[in-house]
């Protein structure tokens, strides 16, 4: 069985050319992370757990699930337990998922569960506070991603994922109204089963005959919330033309949509009948499509199970290295942090919070770098007036899981960033890389996140295991109802 540790992988650093015996060292100790967090009785992950390793949270999610399911399968994979310990590991998950209460029209599972009980989460154990039962279309897109990975992965567990799979009903979220200029719809970000205060639309999207309350948002922006798109598409749920309701950027007429972060530029075209205006920001001499913060999973995470730059490779398959690139440069020459990476993590202040290059977001006060929340605005012709750039950036915050995505596109960077991450800011520990680090003034978030932790086994399985998860999630009939959707698009990304 092939386990390469930690310390092993840094004496190999300096002779290790391709990063290979480095980043197994990586993948060891993540895993022992992933490892931790699993509630013995039940086999679920918590949410997270301490640096440690020794105290868990006592909440879940169904993303949480997810990651760790594709982590055991990475884990077996790259030799790190074996084949039984992975099958012993999933049928424990197949079987919590089964006892699992969720939404039963529609099959959707809830945000938070207890990993210990299983039970939902009515009150938050931190302070008491109560918790509205909501189902998301982006954890439960990351669940069913992870299901159709086992169907795969595991054939002798593809039954009991599959009856899994098949109960869950993503038109629960579809509002095909939502995009009657574009004659297609949108996807709503979740619901709820009873009315909860504040903003909320009754719904029966999926026709169950049972009415429950919507957010009144939909994912306009090709963020990490297209993963509800893919799952709902290669289950044959959601029209396939629903991809191009999508927004690339906002479009650039008059002042009606002066509000997002800048001016595109770009043409309108047409995909599948559907009107699509294909804009893109710049910044620094790049053209690229933003996402909705300017953060490096919202761009890369879907890339971990989609495979996005081969099944589109004139649109992601451009934008994702240019989207690498731009982060590289803010860290390490607009921002001068001398480090790079941004991302959602734990805050080292406490807390968890969106980090990423603002200009990369469409939100107009988009994602920023630092704990100061430094933004820029270069303006809106003729609608909005720019602003001075920054004199300086305050305490930069990154996240060692967005330079594990970075990998497929800038592998040389990616592997000296988490060096210096790692011998310069002391942000490693018996798990592997910590969740964040603030880069001047040395505070670091000594929590390890089921999701950020996922992230980073997803990409080093995908880069040693021969792209172990796009092949899991990809089958022939994923690929025939996704693929001749996503390469028919071109992007003027450079």
């Amino acid at each position: 069985m092939r386990v390469i540790s930690g310390l092993l992988a840094l004496t190999l650093t300096t002779t290790d050319i391709s990063g290979n015996s480095t980043l197994y060292g990586y993948a060891a100790d993540t895993w022992r992370s992933m490892a931790a967090m699993v509630e013995p009785a039940t086999g679920i992950p918590a949410d997270k757990v301490t640096g440690d390793l020794r105290t868990r949270a006592k909440v879940t999610s169904p993303t949480n699930i997810a990651a760790y399911v594709w982590s055991t399968l990475t884990a077996r994979d790259l030799g790190l337990i074996r084949p039984s310990d992975a099958r012993e590991r999933v049928g424990k998950v197949l079987a919590a998922l089964e006892r699992m209460e969720r939404d039963a029209p529609t099959g959707q599972y809830y945000n938070w569960y207890d990993p210990a009980t299983l039970q939902l989460v009515r009150t938050w154990p931190d302070n008491g506070n109560p918790v509205d039962l909501f189902a998301s279309s982006v954890d439960n897109g990351w669940l069913a991603a992870s299901l159709m990975m086992v169907r795969n992965a595991m054939p002798g567990y593809a039954p009991r994922a599959g009856k899994l799979l098949g109960s869950m009903n993503f038109k629960a979220y579809y509002d095909a109204a939502a995009r009657p200029d574009a004659g297609t719809g949108l996807l709503r970000g979740g619901f709820w089963p009873v009315k909860p205060a504040g903003c909320s639309i009754p719904t029966d999207y999926a026709g169950t005959g049972t009415t429950v309350y919507s957010t009144c948002h939909t994912y306009g922006s090709p963020s990490e919330t297209r993963i509800g798109t893919y799952i709902g598409i290669a289950l044959g749920q959601l029209p396939k033309e629903h991809y191009y309701g999508l927004y690339r950027t906002f479009p650039d007429n008059a002042c009606d949509w002066a509000w997002q972060d800048q001016k595109p530029v770009g043409s309108w075209k047409e995909y599948l009948g559907i009107k699509v205006w294909e804009g893109t920001y710049g910044y620094r001499g790049m053209r690229y499509v933003p996402n909705w913060g300017g953060s490096m999973f919202e761009e890369l995470m879907p890339d971990l199970v989609v495979p996005e730059a081969r099944w589109a490779p004139r649109s992601w398959g451009r934008n994702h290295p240019v989207f690498v690139k731009a982060q590289i440069a803010h860290g390490l020459d607009e921002a001068g942090y001398g480090y790079w990476g941004f991302s959602p993590a734990n805050d080292p202040r406490g807390g968890y919070r969106e980090y990423g290059v603002d200009p990369l977001g469409m939100q107009s006060d988009g994602y920023t770098s630092d704990e100061e929340r430094t933004t820029t605005d270069p303006g809106y012709e003729g609608c909005r007036p720019a602003q001075p750039d920054p004199a300086s950036y305050g305490d930069g915050v990154v996240t060692p899981h967005a330079s594990f995505l970075a990998l497929p596109y800038a592998r040389k960077q990616a592997l000296e960033n988490l060096a210096k991450i790692r011998s310069n800011l002391g942000a490693y520990g018996p798990g592997g890389f910590y969740d964040s680090v603030a880069v001047r003034s040395g505070a670091v978030s000594k929590w390890y996140l089921a999701l950020d932790q996922g992230m980073v086994m997803a990409a080093l399985g995908n880069v040693l295991a021969g792209d172990n998860l796009h092949r899991y999630f990809g089958s022939s009939d994923v690929e025939a109802k996704l693929r001749p959707v996503m390469e028919i698009e071109e992007w003027e990304a450079h």
